[in-house]
């Protein structure tokens, strides 16, 4: 995974489990995309204060993964109901069953 959409998709499922001083501090780096300065000088601490939270949330975040494999399975999914998209485009059957197959596939992408 690209390391922007890795943290992200990282964050956006295990976020809650991290303090919330951590996930202010992450957030402001995913989210926000501020620097090491900027969420140094909000947080009162050193842009290596930041640099070494960052360091350990990363950590963190991935043996969460490591161990649950919840983002893997998420973006495994994903690329999945692209492909049943991209397949039922492609298809020749009724307009009925194309938009109940893609209504179908809404409800799969609304539950990841």
């Amino acid at each position: 995974m690209e390391r922007i959409v890795e943290r992200s998709v990282l964050f956006d499922i295990y976020g809650n489990l991290l303090t919330e001083h951590q996930r202010k501090i992450y957030s402001d780096v995913v989210d926000n995309d501020y620097s090491l300065s900027e969420i140094g000088e909000e947080m009162g601490i050193s842009r290596q204060g930041v640099h070494d939270a960052i360091k350990r949330i990363d950590k963190t975040l991935n043996e969460y993964e490591d161990k649950l494999h919840i983002a893997e399975s998420y973006l495994k999914n994903k690329e999945i109901i692209e492909r049943l998209r991209e397949v039922t485009r492609n298809i020749e059957i009724s307009d009925n069953e194309k938009e109940l197959i893609n209504e179908l596939i809404d409800e799969l992408a609304e539950g990841l």
